[in-house]
């Protein structure tokens, strides 16, 4: 079993680090091998993966952010990038996972994380690691937030190029240029990477847009970070006399908003940094940043500014149509949970926000004692959750609920927290979208 440690309690500071750590957590040790090498072949083991989990341990512990790459260089970043992107981008929108219902294995689903390392680390020895018996399914926001990022990400690379077929990772919201370069991100790869920060960020953004919007498992339950979407209905009208063809209209109008179907998703170009909040591709939006509402029918959300609100209804029909007994979403953590009347909080780390005839709607969010940095005195102290779905079925959730990794090492923001208190509600769309618009496409 791989174990995660700490060994200082956190700073509150809202600068990213660059001071030597106390000496006191220099006394361990470093683990071999330092630094980290691609292995010969490129093909990645379970050994591998167990010497970066202990070195990125370590590191978090004893170094400052700007002698990461003396752990983890530049020259492996790429290659892991470059081998996990090649995969993720072959995945279509709408992932399959134990699509044969295999009864002698688990699925288990993880929500939001946040950067919190060690305490991704812990759920992951909790659950019990992937392999040919255990499924695992990421929903999402990996990064922002939390101190190790960087981190975080590169450990579910990893897992996804040495399991490919068991380790589906998912897009959040904040697999995104606008929100990492609001949330911390961006701020963490520059601070860790220095002259090559801007390549290392680059990279990381090529590879979100790869990353797939929705799983289906074992037939029996959807996941989605935000849930669910609507149509994007196409209409004919005929264009004027000497031009060929006919116009195909998307109507997104507000009163003829309904239900977007798998078929749908499945043809959505997800592979855009920021999605859109207007235009002929609101599907990708919809599904990272919708929010279940106690209210029926779907309406646009405009707290966000981008995505939906669903009622009960609206669940209820997505089930019954598709046969489907779960749907399992994230993206909303307790600092969300706590505008939102009508909804549970997310003390446990999930809340079942709507039970219909034909199943339940789940938030599942597995950052404990989140968000890491906080302006405010009181802590939210939530606990983190994960669910292990098991045979014959799959669609009977058994939920784990874990306190965070305390305390955690010593750390500062890469963001200014105290300004963006309000979670992810106060968006500047116009530059979100004029980001995107001119940085293109990332390669990688």
């Amino acid at each position: 079993m791989f174990t995660a440690s700490a060994s200082a309690s956190e700073s509150s500071s809202s600068s990213p680090s660059q001071d030597p750590p106390d000496p006191k957590l220099s006394s361990d040790p470093p683990p071999p091998p330092i630094p980290l090498a691609w292995p010969s072949g490129g093909d990645l083991t379970l050994h591998w993966i167990e010497d970066l989990i202990s070195t990125f341990d370590w590191s978090s512990r004893n170094l400052p952010p700007a002698d990461f790459p003396t752990v983890f260089p530049v020259s492996v970043f790429d290659s892991l990038v470059l081998k996990a992107s090649k995969i993720l981008h072959a995945e279509p929108n709408l992932v399959k996972v134990n699509e044969s219902g295999e009864q002698d294995s688990t699925v288990v689903v993880v929500g939001d994380l946040h950067g919190q390392w060690h305490d991704v680390v812990f759920l992951m020895n909790d659950a019990g690691l992937p392999s040919d018996k255990r499924f695992f399914v990421f929903n999402g926001d990996y990064v922002d937030r939390g101190a190790w990022g960087i981190e975080t990400f590169m450990l579910l690379l990893a897992w996804k190029v040495l399991l490919p077929h068991r380790v589906f990772l998912l897009r959040g919201n904040h697999e995104s240029k606008y929100c990492t370069s609001v949330y911390g991100f961006e701020q963490e790869v520059m601070a860790k990477y220095g002259d090559k920060g801007k390549h290392v960020y680059r990279k990381c953004l090529g590879c979100f847009e790869g990353l797939p919007l929705a799983s289906v498992i074992a037939g029996r339950v959807f996941t989605a970070h935000g849930g669910l979407f609507r149509s994007m209905h196409v209409s004919s009208v005929k264009r004027p006399k000497g031009k060929k063809g006919k116009k195909r209209v998307v109507n997104s109008d507000i009163k003829s908003l309904t239900l977007g179907s798998l078929d749908e998703l499945s043809k959505a170009r997800r592979t855009v940094l920021d999605p859109p909040w207007e235009g002929s591709n609101l599907i990708p939006g919809d599904v990272l940043w919708s929010d279940p509402s106690m209210s029926p029918g779907l309406s646009p959300n405009e707290e966000r500014g981008i995505g939906l609100l669903w009622g009960p209804d609206c669940t209820e029909e997505f089930l019954k149509k598709y046969d489907i007994k779960l749907i399992v979403r994230s993206h909303e953590g307790p600092d969300a949970r706590e505008k939102r009347p009508g909804l549970s909080g997310m003390e446990s780390g999930y809340t079942i926000d709507h039970e219909v005839a034909s199943g339940k709607l789940i938030t599942l969010f597995s950052a404990p004692d989140y968000p890491q940095f906080q302006a405010t005195k009181e802590r939210y102290n939530n606990r983190g959750a994960y669910i292990v779905l098991e045979p014959p079925d799959f669609a009977t959730p058994v939920f784990h609920s874990f306190d965070a990794i305390t305390p955690r090492p010593k750390a500062n923001a890469y963001y200014n927290y105290e300004d963006v208190i309000d979670s992810d509600e106060e968006l500047d769309l116009v530059s979100m979208v004029d980001d995107s618009l001119s940085e293109g496409p990332s390669s990688v």
